[in-house]
């Protein structure tokens, strides 16, 4: 693989990684939601990791008693973490607090398959999707969610707060369907069928405020306008298994990476007609979680059910390419 030398990895033995998350404020640090046994039973553990010149070691590790499928970090608070679990709660951790979680919110019904914190300025706001086909809006302060929102047909794999318009957020689920919500409206704004196949993954470009990524079951990825939702601006296809994440770059409006259930990781630039910079291939399972370092240009985190935890800059993205 090319920039193999730059590549950190972390073991976490008994443990399968289902989402990774690099802290807004450390540039070394990062936090995973794992599971025992591949997410269907057990136990979960939130693992907050450093990263050091030569590899990424433990720092804090905190266990629930069911899996844990999600992580965000909080906006406002640099100790401070939500996880979504297979028991239906969301859990408020402080890395300062070994103890447990400082919190637990428990509405949904079913497994809490997304969170993710708002990055709008004063906006302390969370956003949750689950299996029981609602999103919940949470202030961390509150006991109780703010608001609940339904029309989704099918389980809610994908949450995420909009970068540019507070209150606004999107979600992304088995019902084929991308929808675009407004706090200030019961139901959504935009329902947007994106694929034919269930949609595992959905972000928002962060340059633009009309445009997001979904990437579903059909090995594929799709951006869309907002402006216009009738058919994709870009279809990206190359994954030979179900996409479960896309982000886009904090660094390169045109640039996106995806992970996928191929082993693989992929990165992609929509403004060349040939859209695929690079496939990384150094996991053995499911690659489920997926971030860019919002501090270190080039660097993404990912982890999959190899029991790894892993820390690169891909060639496509070295500064200068």
């Amino acid at each position: 693989m090319a920039g193999a030398p730059l590549v950190k990895t972390c073991r976490v033995p008994a443990r399968h990684g289902y989402a990774v998350e690099t802290s807004p404020y450390f540039a070394t640090r990062l936090a995973c939601a794992a599971s025992q046994y591949y997410g269907i039973a057990g136990c979960g553990t939130l693992l907050v990791l450093e990263q050091t010149e030569t590899g990424i070691v433990p720092f804090r590790s905190f266990d629930w008693n069911d899996s844990l499928f999600d992580v965000t970090w909080s906006e406002n608070n640099e100790h401070a973490l939500v996880t979504g679990s297979g028991d239906g709660s969301l859990q408020l951790w402080d890395t300062e607090n070994p103890l447990g979680p400082v919190q637990v919110f428990k509405e949904h019904t079913q497994e809490v398959y997304s969170v993710d914190w708002s990055q709008n300025r004063g906006e302390h706001l969370i956003v949750s999707g689950s299996w029981d086909h609602t999103v919940k809006v949470w202030d961390p302060m509150v006991k109780h969610s703010l608001a609940t929102f339904s029309g989704h047909e099918s389980v809610i794999y994908s949450t995420i707060w909009s970068p540019h318009i507070p209150g606004c957020f999107a979600s992304a689920s088995g019902d084929n369907t991308l929808r675009i919500w407004d706090m200030k409206m019961a139901g959504a704004r935009i329902v947007i069928p994106a694929h034919q196949a269930e949609i595992l993954t959905c972000d928002w470009g962060k340059y633009d405020q009309n445009l997001l990524v979904t990437g579903a079951v059909d090995c594929t990825l799709r951006c869309w306008d907002l402006r216009n939702v009738r058919q994709p601006i870009h279809h990206l296809a190359g994954h030979s298994y179900a996409i479960r994440r896309a982000k886009f770059s904090p660094f390169h409006a045109s640039a996106l990476a995806s992970c996928s259930y191929d082993f693989s990781v992929r990165f992609w630039d929509i403004s060349k007609p040939d859209s695929l910079l690079e496939t990384v291939e150094h996991h053995t399972e499911f690659v489920c979680g997926l971030d860019f370092n919002l501090h270190i240009p080039g660097q993404v985190a990912d982890c999959a059910w190899d029991e790894t935890v892993k820390t690169y800059t891909p060639a496509c993205l070295t500064v200068g390419h």
